[in-house]
């Protein structure tokens, strides 16, 4: 046979799949795969029972319902004081990750430069280069996550169609700060690029910080595309339904891309998550300090054990030193760790691009307290016997 797409051909399962995969085989705790492990509001989900129940079920408009994109004008004018026409400026995807590939494909165009911040969602490369976009990585490495202005501006050229930042950032926990927000506004600005803002946890930003969307930075209200998801911010990672925010001129092409991707999402998912970003700030307040917390006893318990571990300003995940596992391999230390302390978490190397960081482990704290407890238990079990 001929040979197929050498962009995806050979590309190794996603780690995500691979460790929640082993988690399943072992028995182990999931700490891995970024999910919650108990469904979000009841009420938002029996608002999409009843309107399964009712219908239509049938193909909705491409753009999506008018009741959701309304309701992402809404917030974005809520939350971000953001106006937004909701029926030139916003579209329902199934999924960031559609969101991200419709973004990508829409606008990058074979020799486009694409500037991408690593540690990095995985899906971000394989897109730019099924654009025929060229990847510019900057890096930035744990324990301080911190962003080299001079390396960024390196980055950046006249080929510089967009840059693609995470924030808040998986897997690091890092909340870029306005700071580093306004010199990626900058570069932009001078070299005529656009922001694809990947921000998905924007409601999950803790100690009292306030998520800042680009979109918000002088002069880049027509620059950037600002990317949601109701599956983090309701707990319903299963149902895939993104959003995505941008300008008329960007908007056209993403749409054409969204067309021939997945062209609608199921309209009933549609009309709960609407619901859901109606509730109040008491729903989103009490989101916040429920995740904050689990950060903190996850944290606190896996410090007891003498891990070292960093600060986490958002998302779900917390990131920790190989520390008392004794290992300088961080995926070795992972496959143990699942198969023989029933623990499974994901090596920080997998979010690198070359010459990774190899002693960094990104855990997972979006769940039951109970479960958060009892992992760290077997670990403290695991961790023991092998002193012995």
């Amino acid at each position: 046979m001929k040979p197929t797409n050498p962009i995806f051909t050979g590309l190794p399962t996603t780690i995500f799949e691979v460790m929640s995969g082993l988690a399943r085989e072992t028995g182990a705790i999931n700490l891995g795969q970024g999910f919650p492990d108990i469904d979000g509001p009841e009420e938002v989900r029996r608002a999409a029972a009843e309107a399964f129940l009712a219908g239509p079920n049938q193909y909705p408009p491409m753009m999506g319902l008018p009741v959701l994109r309304q309701a992402v004008a809404a917030i974005n004018k809520r939350f971000y004081d953001l106006n937004i026409d909701w029926q030139t400026e916003v579209m329902v995807t199934s999924g960031a990750t559609e969101a991200l590939a419709d973004a990508i494909l829409g606008l990058v165009r074979p020799g486009d430069e694409v500037v991408l911040i690593e540690p990095l969602y995985d899906s971000y490369l394989p897109i730019v280069r099924q654009a025929d976009g060229i990847p510019k990585p900057v890096r930035i490495a744990p324990p301080t996550w911190e962003l080299d202005p001079q390396t960024l501006a390196a980055a950046f050229s006249d080929r510089t169609k967009a840059i693609l930042i995470n924030t808040p950032m998986n897997p690091s926990g890092k909340v870029f700060s306005r700071q580093e927000l306004d010199l990626i506004a900058s570069l932009c600005l001078k070299h005529d690029a656009v922001v694809i803002s990947d921000e998905v946890y924007e409601h999950l930003v803790f100690d009292g910080g306030r998520h800042v969307s680009p979109m918000q930075l002088p002069g880049m209200r027509d620059r950037v595309v600002r990317i949601g998801s109701a599956g983090k911010t309701f707990s319903l990672t299963g149902w895939k339904v993104g959003y995505v925010t941008a300008a008329p001129a960007l908007m056209e092409p993403i749409a054409k891309a969204h067309q021939f991707v997945t062209f609608t999402t199921p309209p009933a998912l549609q009309t709960a998550v609407a619901h859901g970003l109606s509730l109040g700030n008491d729903y989103f307040d009490g989101f916040i300090a429920g995740l904050q917390a689990k950060r903190d006893r996850l944290s606190k318990g896996l410090s007891a054990l003498g891990f070292s571990v960093l600060p986490s300003a958002g998302t779900y995940f917390i990131v920790t030193d190989t520390g008392p596992l004794g290992m300088d391999d961080d995926a070795e230390a992972c496959l143990r760790m699942t198969r023989e302390a029933g623990v499974a978490a994901v090596p920080v190397s997998a979010f690198y691009v070359s010459n990774p960081p190899k002693r960094f482990i990104r855990f997972c704290f979006s769940k039951r307290d109970e479960v958060l407890d009892e992992a760290v238990a077997r670990l403290a079990a695991w961790i023991d016997k092998q002193g012995q």
